[in-house]
C-alpha cells in the first residue's frame, strides 16, 4: 500500500513564543492556544496564583486537563491536582476550581460551554470557546499585545 502527501493537511505548530500570556488579574494568566467553534472545542493554558478561584461551573462537554506545575483541587474533592496530574471531567459535572500553589501552571482541553452558577444554583453567565478567544484578543489589545494568531476553525 502507498501512501502519497499530496494534499495532505499540514500540522499546525505553535511555539511557546508565539501566543502571549495575558494578564487577567492577581498575577493570573491565560492564553487560548485553539477554538473550534462548530465543534465546541476551546485549548486554554493558565498559570494561577494561590487562592484564585474559578465560579462554580458546570460542563455542558467533557474535559480534560494536564497540570505541568504547581497545585489545584476542586472545593466538592479532597484530591489535589499536582504536576504530572490528568484529570478527565464528564459533562454534566460540576465543580469549584481552587489554586493552592503560586504559578500553577494547567492546561484544558475542553468542549462545550461552562455554565457558572451563582450560591443558588442558577446559571449566572456562560463561558465557551467563543467568549474566551474573545476575551483573550480584548486583554491582549488591552495589553498592547498585537492579535495572536490562535489557531481557529
Amino acid at each position: 500500500m502507498t501512501i502519497t502527501t499530496t494534499g495532505a493537511p499540514e500540522a499546525v505548530h505553535i511555539g511557546e513564543s508565539d501566543l502571549p500570556w495575558v494578564e487577567i488579574g492577581g498575577g493570573n494568566k491565560l492564553r487560548v492556544l485553539q477554538v473550534k467553534i462548530e465543534e465546541g472545542l476551546w485549548i486554554v493554558e493558565n498559570i494561577m496564583q494561590a487562592g484564585f478561584e474559578v465560579q462554580t461551573h458546570k460542563h455542558t462537554g467533557p474535559v480534560w486537563g494536564y497540570t505541568v506545575s504547581g497545585g489545584w483541587k476542586y472545593k466538592e474533592y479532597d484530591y489535589v491536582n499536582r504536576a504530572g496530574s490528568f484529570l478527565y471531567e464528564p459533562a454534566g459535572s460540576i465543580h469549584t476550581l481552587q489554586c493552592i500553589e503560586d504559578n500553577t501552571q494547567v492546561w484544558f482541553h475542553m468542549y462545550g460551554s461552562n455554565l457558572n452558577l451563582d450560591a443558588d444554583g442558577n446559571v449566572d453567565s456562560v463561558t465557551d470557546g467563543a467568549t474566551s478567544l474573545a476575551g483573550y484578543y480584548a486583554l491582549c489589545e488591552a495589553q498592547g499585545i498585537p492579535r495572536p494568531n490562535v489557531v481557529v476553525g
